[in-house]
């Protein structure tokens, strides 16, 4: 088993709020976890930690529980997550802001026979299988909100956590019950891969490989050549910027199995 894993800061005036993890239980098999931190618009989220605080007491639980409990389905232990990290922060923060701290998730887990699966929001999973080829699992419904919508604050909070709209892990538990799931017999997988969204736009935004050509680099490259690219090409000046952000943080975990 081969596991790598990279995480880089959009910018060194701002912490990262990206949290990737990996590990490799005792009783065989193997996680790994990435979450996007989401970060607020300017102005008060309601919550005096912090999206960097956030992020590691969810991706921490996270690691912890998919390691430790197959008992549980990864989308129950989601709802854990996200209802022990509110109870960590609910006497001194307003949970009920929309805004309050949130990330994109993308949690995989297997053993010998099993690989299961959880996405929300905009990070991917990448799935190869023996004989090459790449299925990306995405949870597509920040992408269908049109560009314009999202220019505006007001209108992408009212669509935030929102019947149709889009989901994040932030303070509620039910919404698990909204990411995207499934499981996969191990025999046909050989590697797995999951990436921020920015480690994906080397993918998704620049067009610079299709998601199998993203798999090869990682499997070449590491995790650290894949971000690599992606600030190459963030500060080629003829290049425009992506989405939101010229410069986002970016962090992949790749393993084969």
């Amino acid at each position: 088993m081969r596991i790598d894993l990279a995480s880089a800061p959009g910018s060194e005036e701002r912490p990262n709020e990206d949290w990737v993890s990996a590990a490799i239980p005792a009783s065989g098999g193997g996680v790994l976890v990435a979450l996007d931190g989401v970060t607020p618009p300017g102005g008060w989220d309601g919550c005096v930690h912090g999206v960097p605080w956030f992020a590691a007491r969810l991706g921490g639980r996270l690691t912890e529980l998919s390691g430790s409990r197959r008992d549980m389905t990864l989308d129950r232990i989601l709802a854990e997550s996200v209802r022990a990290t509110a109870e960590a922060h609910r006497d001194t923060c307003d949970l009920s802001h929309v805004r309050t701290p949130q990330a994109t998730v993308v949690v995989v887990r297997w053993d010998e026979a099993h690989v299961e699966h959880l996405v929300l929001s905009d990070s991917v999973l990448l799935l190869q299988a023996p004989g090459g080829e790449v299925t990306a699992v995405l949870d597509d419904r920040l992408d269908r909100v049109p560009r314009e919508v999202l220019r505006s604050v007001a209108a992408t909070d009212a669509l935030r956590n929102a019947e149709g709209g889009f989901f994040t892990a932030a303070a509620d538990p039910s919404v698990a019950a909204r990411a995207v799931t499934g499981r996969t017999p191990r025999g046909q997988v050989r590697a797995v891969a999951a990436l921020t969204d920015g480690a994906s736009r080397w993918t998704d935004t620049f067009g610079e490989g299709d998601w199998s050509e993203c798999m090869a680099v990682l499997r070449k490259e590491g995790a650290e050549g894949l971000i690599g690219r992606v600030r190459a090409i963030e500060c080629d000046p003829a290049r425009p910027s992506a989405r939101y952000k010229r410069h986002d943080d970016a962090s992949a975990v790749y393993a084969e199995l």
